[in-house]
């Protein structure tokens, strides 16, 4: 513990002690115990018996803390014995606190990743390639960069018409923000993708293009990722893959084509016919993503319930169509009709919802139980709502006990459950994926699932020793 002497009065000192802590009564006991059982031989055996390090994490110590560097002061207790002595006490305390030698989270992916995707949390961003806030802030590949360094697995892009109408710009549509073009958050995108974890990416499009212009991101994604992008077997799948199978590869989610012009026709616009052209020079292309008004999540049906076929749009090319949506693994949606009838589970094909927060806290008073059914075989996305411009964020804990996997949040600013999300997900080695409790994947005899709301008994209590990280019996 230092001192340190301060002049006052012109003429007077004083000292302070500085507010050092001191090894705590249960680090002292360790010690004592490791050296009278230990001898000689204390810190390695301490690794092994107390920590459960394996021999080559002990050496990784032993060797750090005999050529100093991170291991700072508490390196010099190395060189007093040939034998690796049992360190001092208060070596042995800066030893437990010391976040390179000691971690508290372990950097290495321990759980299975053998599962389906939907059996995991993702790491997930929203408005991925805004630098502010959600309203006139620039659009950039900055953030899609900062976010992939911080190990975030979802990014999201806004796609729509430059002003020529003959490309596509990635914007907040119906704000101030301003574009920038699709080709290079791809190319930031394949750059960084795996720069802090090899499992897999997902590209989310919002898309307001017109077939035309689907076709040539179709043709920018394809040979911008190249071998990196994963492209389905088939149109649709029965399961998704598993983290570990498409380890470094990049995929896509998205709506088909076609579900996006039935999403407009849901919404009310009858004079769509097609010609999505002369609608955006008009200023009517509706946003239909995160900024959308927010329906209010009642089990209610939709007035429009009849299917718009492909052939019913004079610009709608099949062949043009086929080489977009034959990219998407991921299919989209949003809940059109009743609640209800929107989280009903296919046993042929899988699929993602996208909720918005609001949305979510409705339907979960009354469709918990389908939402987390619907979660285990089918990915549930929730939004932040439009009125959050200044790119805050919601509490993720009601959409993570009901299952859903991407919880997208704005990654602009620094509020406290943003700081909850990036905790969380340091889980798991950083991957961005972490598994999702058996409870939420199991089914009862009688189709039952875990209820959130039910009052359980206490099955197991965990104590959190606060100094020691004392490993779990194998």
């Amino acid at each position: 513990m230092g001192s340190y002497a301060y002049r006052y009065c012109m003429c007077f000192t004083r000292k302070f002690r500085s507010p050092d802590a001191h090894p705590p009564p249960d680090v002292r006991a360790a010690h004592a115990a490791a050296g009278a059982a230990h001898g000689d031989d204390g810190l390695r055996r301490f690794l092994a018996d107390v920590q459960r390090e394996d021999p080559a994490e002990a050496d990784r110590v032993l060797a750090a803390l005999s050529g100093g560097g991170a291991a700072g002061g508490i390196a010099r207790f190395v060189g007093r014995s040939p034998a690796a002595a049992l360190p001092t006490l208060d070596d042995f305390f800066g030893f437990l606190f010391s976040p390179d030698l000691n971690p508290p989270i372990s950097n290495k992916v321990h759980q299975d990743m053998s599962a389906p995707i939907s059996h995991y949390y993702v790491f997930t961003g929203h408005n991925s390639y805004l630098t502010g806030n959600q309203l006139n802030s620039d659009s950039s590949d900055v953030p899609i960069i900062a976010a992939l360094q911080n190990g975030v697995r979802v990014i999201e892009l806004d796609m729509w018409p430059n002003s020529a109408k003959n490309c596509v710009d990635i914007l907040h549509g119906g704000t101030l923000t301003a574009p920038v073009e699709i080709m290079r958050c791809l190319k930031s995108i394949k750059e960084y993708a795996f720069c802090a974890s090899t499992y897999p990416l997902v590209i989310t499009l919002e898309d307001h293009l017109t077939a035309d212009l689907q076709a040539k991101v179709a043709g920018m994604i394809t040979e911008t990722f190249g071998d990196l992008l994963y492209v389905p077997s088939s149109d649709t799948l029965n399961e998704f893959p598993s983290p570990e199978a498409l380890m470094r590869r990049i995929i896509i989610s998205t709506k088909p084509p076609q579900e996006y012009r039935e999403f407009l026709k849901a919404q009310g616009d009858q004079k769509i016919s097609g010609n999505a052209d002369k609608l955006a020079e008009e200023g009517n292309l509706r946003r239909i993503d995160s900024n959308a008004d927010d329906s209010d999540g009642k089990d209610e049906p939709d007035d429009e319930d009849d299917e718009e076929s492909e052939e019913e749009d004079p610009k709608f090319q099949p062949d043009t169509a086929c080489e977009y949506r034959k990219l998407i693994t991921i299919h989209a949606g949003k809940p059109k009709g009743r609640m209800r009838d929107a989280l009903k589970v296919d046993p042929d094909k899988v699929r993602r919802l996208s909720l918005s927060e609001t949305q979510l806290g409705k339907a979960t008073a009354s469709h918990g139980a389908d939402i987390i059914r619907f979660t285990q075989r089918n990915i549930l996305r929730i939004y932040p709502k439009g009125t959050r411009i200044n790119s805050s964020n919601y509490d993720p804990m009601k959409a993570w006990t009901h299952g859903a996997q991407m919880v997208a949040f704005n990654m602009q600013g620094h509020d406290k459950s943003l700081r909850l999300m990036q905790g969380f997900f340091r889980a798991n080695g950083g991957c961005g994926y972490v598994k999702k409790p058996d409870f939420l994947l199991k089914t009862g005899p009688n189709g039952e699932v875990f209820d959130p709301k039910a009052s359980l008994p206490v099955k197991k209590t965990l104590k959190v020793h606060p100094h020691i990280r004392i490993a779990e019996n194998s």
